[in-house]
Formats: C-alpha cells, structure tokens, sequence
C-alpha cells in the first residue's frame, strides 16, 4: 500500500514540476511566437499530429458528390484556386505572393501535399480553415465552389505551367469567373449573385 502511496506522489509532482515549468515559458515570454522563428521540434510534432487527428476525425462521415470530374466542376474549382489559394501557395507558373513568403509556416505547395488528404478532408480544410497555419476558412463560400476546388486540387499536381494557363484563359475566354464576394467589373455596381 505504501509502494502505491509512494509512485503516486511522485507521478503528481513530476506533473507539478511539467506545469510549473509551462506556466513559467508562456508567462515568462519563453516560448518565441514570431514568424520568423520556427516551433520547437516537440511543438512542430504534437501539432502536426493534433493537425492530421482532428482533420481526419471532423471529415469522418462528409460524403464527396458524384459529380468531380465533371469539366464544369473543373473550370470552377480552377477559377476558385486562381482567385483565392494560388497567391499563398502557388500554381504552375505563379509563385507564391509575397505575403505567403512571410509566413510561418509557409502555405504548402499543394502539389505534394494534397495527396496527403482524402477529398473529404481537402473539403473541410476548404470550409473551416486551420487555426495558426494562415489557411482561412472559405465558409461562406459555397460547397459546389469548395467541391470543385478539391476537384482541381486532384488534377494540380499533373498540370504544367501551359496547362495551368489555359484553363486559366478559358475560363476567362469563357465567363465562367464567379466574382465571388463581389459584383462583375463589367457591371459596376451590379448585385452579387452567389453560384
């Protein structure tokens, strides 16, 4: 019984001493916040882990439309990158924005990393960002946009920069740019219809 006494107590001091110490980092000032200073190996991990955990568990039961490889499913989600993703992180062709570059840690090149994700996953990050990484929340947006922006992001790592152009030009040639969040600058002043 006093065995039992003896490793409780020193379970609840070592917890003691553990939040001690953290009280004393993050009041302290310790821990470096800035941008420009990268995590603490351990923060970088626990995050990553918390990060793919809590993506992976919220997407859980998000069913994916049938309708994902249709063209014009397509031609929104490349006109809904264009306008809102590629100047953090990038496109054939288009390197990030100066802001991107600022950040810590950068935006991913979706490239490489999307595949990392399921589509349900890539909608959710879509729709309610990640907290400390930058990435907003597009939830005003509406699925179809967000659907078919994942849509895109499945084709993007095989485009090249000529690829990336066209489709960019087509939808331009074409009219299918939503403005979203804003009128068409060919009418001023016009009311915004949301698509």
């Amino acid at each position: 019984m006093r065995r039992w006494g003896t490793i409780i107590a020193t379970v609840a001091i070592a917890y003691g001493i553990v939040i001690v110490a953290g009280a004393a980092i993050i009041y302290g000032g310790v821990y470096d916040v800035s941008a420009t200073t990268p995590h603490w190996d351990a923060t970088r991990a626990v995050m990553d882990v918390a990060r793919m955990r809590s993506i992976a568990a919220h997407a859980d039961g998000i069913r994916v439309p049938p309708h994902l490889d249709a063209p014009e499913t397509l031609a929104m989600g490349v006109e809904h990158f264009a306008a809102h993703c590629a100047v953090c992180h990038g496109a054939p062709g288009v390197p990030r924005g100066d802001i991107a570059e600022g950040m810590y840690p950068k935006p991913p090149d979706l490239a490489k990393t999307a595949a990392r994700y399921s589509d349900a996953e890539l909608f959710w990050i879509l729709k309610h960002g990640i907290k400390m990484t930058g990435m907003p929340a597009w939830a005003d947006h509406t699925d179809d946009e967000l659907w078919a922006t994942v849509a895109f992001l499945r084709r993007f790592p095989t485009l090249s920069e000529v690829d990336y152009a066209k489709l960019v030009m087509a939808n331009v040639m074409h009219g299918t740019m939503h403005h979203h969040g804003g009128s068409d600058p060919s009418t001023p002043d016009a009311p915004h219809e949301r698509h």
